[in-house]
């Protein structure tokens, strides 16, 4: 599958991937940022943003998408930062192909089983009939039925777009994503280690990583290093992009 991307800047190729129901829209300020010293590839992945929509949706899928990415654009070797769903499939890239990572960076997730979290998003966004729809703020007046916070809100609306015949539509695939939302939350898979610098980036306030996970990390990603940025949740990068680039930026560049 041919990914949609968008690429800054010059020197060592960074890739980075976008959480669920996001896009590579989501990294763009922070990518002009890295781009002043890397080559910098913000990516939507499969069923997201502008890459192509498939029925098909599990780690394995994104896994092989990204590896026909870097072929494609002759990245043979590059850092790999993912958020969330994409911190998983950056993850699992990185011990199916050690060779193409130097170092990995994965924000706000464990390689571990979650517990569904995104039911209420998903009623809410099936509640909206787009083909009734004249303003985009009829949307967040539906949504507020079930999603009371603002924030989750507009990140949701970044994924309204207008299509064929100036109609409202989502840019992510509703449907293929609901139906195998269980993949997403699905236990890492892994035989043998990532025996490469890490580092795992977590929001203070966030409930997706913890001390109990620290384990795990430790085996799967033995040359890790842990870092909190205090007093934010699940989107750090996005609640606190200054202190985000400067601990994934001195771990880059050391």
């Amino acid at each position: 599958m041919q990914l949609n991307f968008k690429v800054f800047g010059s020197g060592e190729p960074l890739i980075i991937l976008h959480g669920l129901l996001g896009s590579l829209d989501n990294w763009q300020s922070l990518a002009k940022k890295y781009a002043e010293h890397f080559t910098v590839y913000i990516v939507d992945l499969r069923n997201h943003g502008k890459s192509p929509h498939s029925d098909e949706f599990s780690y394995e899928d994104m896994v092989e998408d990204l590896l026909e990415f870097c072929e494609t654009n002759y990245i043979f070797n590059c850092h790999l930062l993912g958020h969330s769903m994409g911190g998983k499939v950056a993850m699992q890239f990185a011990i199916n192909y050690p060779a193409y990572i130097d170092k990995l960076i994965v924000a706000d997730i464990a390689p571990v089983q979650y517990e569904p979290g995104h039911n209420e998003i998903f009623e809410a966004l099936s509640k909206v009939d787009l083909s009734l729809i004249i303003k985009r703020e009829e949307v967040d007046q539906i949504l507020q039925e079930k999603i009371s916070n603002y924030g989750v809100r507009q990140f949701l609306m970044k994924g309204l777009t207008r299509g064929e015949g100036n109609k409202f539509e989502w840019k992510f695939n509703l449907t293929a994503i609901w139906e195998n939302y269980q993949n997403i939350l699905s236990t890492f898979e892994a035989s043998e280690p990532f025996e490469k610098p890490s580092l795992f980036v977590s929001g203070g306030n966030s409930s997706y990583v913890d001390a109990s996970n620290f384990y795990i990390i430790d085996h799967y990603f033995p040359k890790n290093t842990k870092e909190v940025i205090e007093n934010v949740g699940h989107w750090l990068h996005a609640e606190n992009p200054k202190v985000f680039y400067e601990k994934t930026f001195n771990f880059l560049s050391s």
